[in-house]
């Protein structure tokens, strides 16, 4: 696909802001109007200088680590800064469209309509699995981008890949993958579909597996005229250097990463086996992420009960095809205990 052909008039002809550091990271460093003295907080990363505004350390690193070319990568502040310069990249506001594939993350479409670019909804199957017809259908000239999630939030279930390859070739735009959770089940990645399809854009995050949810730190894998844009309008220094060496000190601790994934899949397992005794619970949908997917009998009177303990669940019965469904992370030993504690309660009581 001719990526250029997507991008907006305005974008193509943008010159970006060139910033002090685009050019120079060492010398005598008179051109920035930092303080030369140092910073007021101790560090040994020179605070008192702007960071590398093309991340050119980290992203060899993370390109070591995901084995793929340096010049296909791209950090964010979050994985929400990337789905909003994609948005204002690709999609004239009040002409274009994006399609957003529901149930799924809420953010989509709150950048869509932050740009005010109109957000089509296009249910997931059955099995919550890409309908790729009703997606075809769906498109039409002015369609830009359409977002899905793998493995989806808020349903759990990893997509199929071949139905990805098979909507990517079947669009003339562009086809994101979210894959925030797929840490946790890593052989179920899109990533290998660039090579194949260069319309497929596929995001990561540091936020769930590697427990960095507080550095805001999101990534993108992608065509590399698609990754020159983003870095043609991103704000100079969007990643600053603490959030950099913090991801710089992860990579390096792997081994404690994939620690992490198989004790939180080891009690998702625990919790699911309670959950399946529980007659409180109507469904329990198949989960490949860190958390599952519950139907409950009285959804919302459950989770305004379970407030009043202090344990904070996400209700997801606002969504399309979920009432009564609720989110639930999959915590530490202690605090699913006291939660399965807490349902044993409701079952044994049949408070319904």
């Amino acid at each position: 696909m001719e990526i250029n052909s997507l991008v907006r008039e305005n974008i193509k002809k943008l010159k970006p802001y060139t910033s002090a550091r685009q050019g120079y990271l060492s010398g005598i460093l008179l051109d920035a109007n930092e303080n030369s003295f140092g910073s007021v907080v101790e560090s040994n990363l020179q605070l008192n200088r702007y960071p590398d505004p093309n991340q050119n350390i980290l992203r060899d690193k993370l390109s070591n680590y995901l084995k793929i070319k340096k010049e296909n990568l791209f950090v964010g502040v979050g994985s929400d800064e990337i789905i909003d310069l994609l948005v204002r990249i690709f999609c004239e506001p009040r002409i274009d469209n994006v399609i957003i594939t529901e149930p799924t993350y809420g953010m989509y479409k709150v950048a869509c309509d932050i740009s005010n670019v109109a957000a089509k909804t296009v249910p997931l199957n059955n099995e919550f699995q890409l309908d790729i017809n009703s997606i075809k259908n769906s498109v039409d000239e002015n369609t830009k981008l359409v977002f899905c999630c793998s493995p989806n939030n808020p349903t759990g279930n990893l997509l199929y890949k071949k139905n990805i390859l098979e909507t990517a070739k079947s669009i003339n735009g562009l086809l994101i993958v979210d894959e925030a959770y797929v840490d946790f089940i890593e052989s179920g990645s899109s990533i290998d579909l660039i090579n194949e399809q260069n319309n497929i854009i596929v995001m990561r995050t540091f936020s769930k597996a590697w427990g960095l949810a507080g550095i805001r730190a999101g990534y993108c894998i992608a065509d590399k005229s698609i990754i020159d844009y983003l870095f043609k309008i991103k704000s100079p220094y969007n990643l600053n250097k603490m959030t950099s060496d913090i991801i710089l000190s992860a990579l390096d601790n792997i081994q404690k990463k994939n620690y992490f994934i198989e004790q939180i899949n080891q009690q998702k397992e625990l919790l699911i086996n309670q959950l399946k005794k529980n007659k409180y619970v109507d469904k329990i949908f198949p989960s490949d992420a860190n958390f599952v997917l519950v139907k409950f009998k009285n959804g919302k009177y459950l989770y305004d009960e379970l407030v009043k303990k202090g344990i904070i669940l996400r209700d997801r019965s606002g969504q399309l095809n979920l009432q009564n469904c609720i989110r639930i992370t999959i915590g530490n030993e202690e605090e699913n205990n006291i939660l399965i504690k807490e349902l044993e309660r409701f079952n044994e009581e049949n408070i319904y």
